[in-house]
C-alpha cells in the first residue's frame, strides 16, 4: 500500500491518542460505524502500541497506522503491532530508509520547503504537513502549490471541523487529519456515540 491510497476512505484521518489500552477497540468501533477506517494511534502513551495491536486484530475492517513516529525502534514496534502505515511529525533520510526497508509505508512530516524537497528527493510525494496552522496553514499550503505541483499534503496541528472544508479546498490537499473525532472528555465518559456522530460529521465534509 502507498500511503496516498488512504485519501479514497475519505477526507479526514483521526489522529488518536489512547490512554487506557481497553479503549482502542471501542473508539476503533465508533469510528468505524461513522464511516472513518483510518485510524492514526499516535505513539504518546505506554500503551499505544498494544492499542495499535488490538486494533489490528479485533477490528479487521479498520485500517490502523502509527503516529509520531521518531525513531527506527518506533517504526520496527509499530510495524510488529501490526501498523499499515506510519506517520512522522518531521522528516530525516534515516526514518525513510527504515520504513522502506520494512515495508511499512510513510506519511512523513515536513514544516518547510526544504523539508518538501528532502522528502520529495526521497521518493515521497505524498507528506504531513505538521504542525499546520502553527506553521502558516493555508497561506502556505496555497505558497507550496506553485513550486511543489507533483505534491500532496495531509495538514494535521489545530484544524477543526469549521477549517477543514477550507483545507480541502485547496488543490494539494486530499485529506486532513485532527484530533476532534476523539476529544478526551468524550473518551474519559466512554461515550462511543457522540464519537461516532462526530465522525459521520467529518465523513461527510
Amino acid at each position: 500500500m502507498k500511503t496516498i491510497e488512504l485519501v479514497k476512505y475519505g477526507p479526514v484521518i483521526p489522529v488518536i491518542v489512547i490512554e487506557d489500552v481497553n479503549d482502542a477497540v471501542p473508539i476503533a468501533e465508533a469510528l468505524l460505524e461513522g464511516g472513518i477506517k483510518v485510524l492514526e494511534i499516535t505513539l504518546r502513551t505506554n500503551c499505544a502500541l498494544k492499542a495499535i495491536e488490538m486494533i489490528a486484530s479485533k477490528v479487521p475492517d479498520a485500517i490502523v497506522g502509527a503516529g509520531t513516529l521518531r525513531t527506527d525502534s518506533d517504526a520496527t514496534n509499530a510495524k510488529i503491532a501490526g501498523s499499515q502505515f506510519a506517520v512522522s511529525p518531521g522528516y530525516t533520510k534515516e526514518m525513510g530508509l527504515i520504513c522502506k526497508e520494512i515495508d511499512l509505508p510513510l506519511l512523513p512530516g515536513v514544516s518547510s520547503g526544504s523539508e518538501v524537497m528532502q522528502a520529495s528527493n526521497d521518493g515521497f510525494s505524498f507528506l504531513k504537513l505538521f504542525p499546520a496552522e502553527a506553521v502558516g496553514g493555508i497561506s502556505l499550503l496555497k505558497g507550496f502549490a506553485g513550486p511543489f505541483i507533483d505534491i500532496k499534503f495531509c495538514p494535521t496541528g489545530g484544524i477543526t471541523i469549521e477549517s477543514a472544508p477550507d483545507f480541502l479546498a485547496l488543490s494539494n490537499v486530499p485529506v486532513c487529519g485532527g484530533t476532534w473525532l476523539t476529544p478526551k472528555k468524550l473518551i474519559e465518559k466512554k461515550n462511543w456515540s457522540a464519537i461516532t456522530k462526530l465522525a459521520k460529521q467529518a465523513k461527510s465534509i
